[in-house]
C-alpha cells in the first residue's frame, strides 16, 4: 500500500475517532470535595439498618452528629443551642435529626454532591435570633473560630484526614460573613 494512502487513511480514521467522541466521555481530573469524602459510592447505612447511603453523605453527616456533640459539650458554644440542648435533655431527639439532617445536606451541596438539595434557612437567617428563635443568641469571630475548632474535633473523630479537614475548614471560613452578626 502506498504511504500516502495509509496517511490519508489514518487521518481519516483520527478524523472519524475524535469527532464521534462523546463530551460525557471526558473525565474532571479534579474530584470534588464531596467525592475526596466518599462520592456517591452507595455503602449500608449504619443508623439505618438495611438503607444504602451515599459514602460521601454518611462521612459528612457522621462528621455533623459528632460536631453537635463537641459544641453540646463546649461551655463556649453550648449556650448558642440552649433550646436544642434542652430537647436533646429531656429526650426529644427530633429537632436533633432535623438540625443534622440539615446540616449535611448543606455541607453535601457545598462540597459538590449532585444528588442532594439544602432547603434549610440561609445562613444569615439561620444565625439571627430575631428570624430563628431556635439561635439563642448572635455570634462574633471569636465563636466562629471555636465552632471551627470543634468542626476539627469531629472530623478527626471520623478519621477525616488532615488535608480534608483542612478543605472542609476553608469551606466554613467562606461562610463566615453571614455567620459572624456581632
Amino acid at each position: 500500500m502506498n504511504f500516502r494512502i495509509l496517511s490519508l487513511m489514518v487521518a481519516v480514521a483520527l478524523l472519524l475517532f475524535v469527532s464521534c467522541k462523546n463530551e460525557d466521555d471526558t473525565v474532571d481530573p479534579t474530584p470534588t470535595l464531596y467525592e475526596k469524602l466518599g462520592g456517591s459510592d452507595l455503602v449500608a447505612d449504619p443508623a439505618n439498618p438495611g438503607q444504602m447511603i451515599e459514602a460521601g453523605r454518611l462521612g459528612l453527616r457522621s462528621v455533623v452528629d459528632s460536631t453537635i456533640f463537641v459544641i453540646a459539650a463546649d461551655p463556649e458554644l453550648s449556650p448558642f443551642f440552649a433550646t436544642l440542648l434542652s430537647e436533646v435533655g429531656s429526650g426529644n431527639l427530633t429537632n436533633f435529626a432535623v438540625l443534622s439532617k440539615n446540616l449535611t445536606d448543606f455541607f453535601c451541596v457545598a462540597t459538590g454532591a449532585e444528588n442532594f438539595t439544602y432547603s434549610g434557612l440561609d445562613m444569615v437567617k439561620a444565625h439571627d435570633p430575631a428570624q430563628n428563635p431556635r439561635m439563642a443568641m448572635k455570634s462574633d469571630d471569636a465563636d466562629f473560630d471555636q465552632f471551627i475548632a470543634d468542626v476539627v474535633i469531629g472530623a478527626t473523630q471520623n478519621g477525616v484526614p488532615n488535608d480534608l479537614i483542612a478543605e472542609v475548614g476553608a469551606l466554613i471560613e467562606t461562610l463566615r460573613p453571614d455567620v459572624v452578626q456581632n
